[in-house]
């Protein structure tokens, strides 16, 4: 069994191909997990979906047959050509695959470098299986790993600060095109976490929100969790709202456009538009004199400014994500290690018990010496034992660490297993 990583994401995919993967609905996801699961090669699997990338992470005993039933199943979905998407996914399995989920995990592989959103929705994606039971301990492992591996890097680097994420980034280029945000209004659709996080991003940015949602309720709810004021519009006002505000950035989990040529108005003032959202909320159709409209994948300017500041740093964050993945096949040789150690000491014992047992039958020994007897033989059981177990621990650093533990387990325990190879081309790059 080997971790097998499939990527699609902004380096591979332009938005109208990454929005034809998108799952937004939970059935669409449930229903497509279910269907790779009943294929003989993938064992668990999380399936994670954001504004930029779908990633598919699985445990399987055929990386190249699991590779193909997963993109095959992607094509389907899609609508996209299964050639066209096989030839630009990144297919990443054993080390390379856990490296690579941890580069995701840390945000370095994000289109905001450093973006805080990524590790919540990798949490959301795996607790999404977990529940459902499409992982075990395998793909639980190597996840929980990651988390602890993106916080070394959030607390090792200052990634985390600044204009880190995409919402926060369409603020920023927001607040460059209008200037003196003082009195300017800002609406935000959708009233989800982006939604609130361009919310927070726009009143420290210093405009006047207001919010508009299907959901007024839930967008009041979200109005009220700010002590600035924050205005709550019925959404049948929208046409009016995209009319009179001059900034405006979109965030629902629409499956289609809500705003298209049919209900975008031409307006007297300059706007400037933000749809941050996968699939798009505005048509790309749409084309006013007025209006300026940017989409996720046009926002690469001031990423690449932030990407330039932030390269010393994303540097020693790669270098801790190195590390951990070598740590991380370290503990996994660790785990298989422990129990042939145990299983050591409970032989010994065992056989402890067993002589002193006929000895004393057999009136070798007095029955009222049994314990001290005993408890001499545990002495000598762990003194003889320290050693071998000192170096069975370090031998996670051997290459060959499988055979070995393999072949002591087939010498002194007789209970030989068919552990999975976790050997980790990382030890041979350092």
């Amino acid at each position: 069994m080997s971790y097998l990583v499939i990527s699609f994401s902004h380096k591979n995919l332009d938005i109208k191909q990454r929005e034809k993967l998108a799952f937004n609905a939970e059935e669409d996801k449930d229903r497509f997990i279910k269907q790779l699961l009943d294929t003989s090669s993938t064992k668990e699997l999380v399936l994670l979906s954001t504004c930029n990338r779908v990633e598919i992470i699985a445990k399987s005993s055929n990386v190249k047959q699991s590779s193909r039933n997963i993109v095959e199943k992607l094509a389907s979905y899609s609508g996209l050509n299964f050639e066209f998407l096989y030839d630009r996914a990144d297919i990443y399995d054993g080390d390379t695959a856990v490296h690579h989920l941890f580069a995701v995990a840390s945000a370095l592989d994000s289109l905001v470098i450093g973006e805080t959103q990524i590790v919540g929705q990798l949490k959301d994606a795996f607790r999404f299986s977990q529940v459902r039971n499409y992982c075990d301990q395998g793909i639980s492992r190597v996840m929980h790993y990651a988390f602890k591996c993106a916080a070394q890097v959030r607390t090792a680097t200052s990634l985390g600060t600044g204009s880190v994420s995409v919402a926060s980034t369409a603020v920023s280029k927001a607040k460059e095109l209008v200037g003196d945000t003082k009195g300017v209004k800002a609406l935000v659709i959708g009233a989800g976490a982006m939604s609130e996080l361009a919310i927070k991003h726009l009143i420290t940015a210093g405009f006047n929100v207001t919010i508009t949602s299907r959901d007024i309720k839930k967008a009041q709810i979200l109005a009220d969790s700010f002590e600035t004021r924050v205005e709550v519009e019925p959404y049948s006002n929208l046409e009016f709202l995209l009319e009179t505000i001059p900034v405006m950035i979109t965030a629902t989990s629409a499956p289609y456009p809500i705003i298209t040529n049919d209900n975008a108005p031409s307006s007297s003032i300059k706007r400037y538009w933000f749809d941050i959202a996968v699939p798009r909320d505005i048509d790309e159709d749409i084309s006013m004199f007025d209006l300026e409209i940017y989409a996720v994948d046009d926002l690469q300017e001031i990423v690449n400014s932030n990407m330039t500041q932030r390269s010393a740093q994303a540097k020693e964050a790669y270098t801790i994500v190195g590390r951990a993945t070598l740590e991380f096949y370290d503990w996994l040789k660790n785990l298989d290690v422990e129990p042939i150690i145990k299983n050591l000491y409970v032989k010994g014992d065992l056989i402890i018990d067993k002589k002193i047992k006929n000895a004393i039958k057999k009136g070798y020994i007095p029955k009222e010496n049994e314990e001290n007897i005993r408890k001499l033989c545990q002495t000598i059981i762990t003194e003889y034992l320290h050693v071998p177990s000192k170096q069975l621990k370090n031998i996670s650093k051997n290459m060959e660490c499988d055979l070995i533990t393999a072949t002591i387990q087939n010498m002194f325990t007789q209970e030989a297993t068919n552990n999975d190879v976790l050997k980790c081309e990382h030890l041979t790059k350092i």
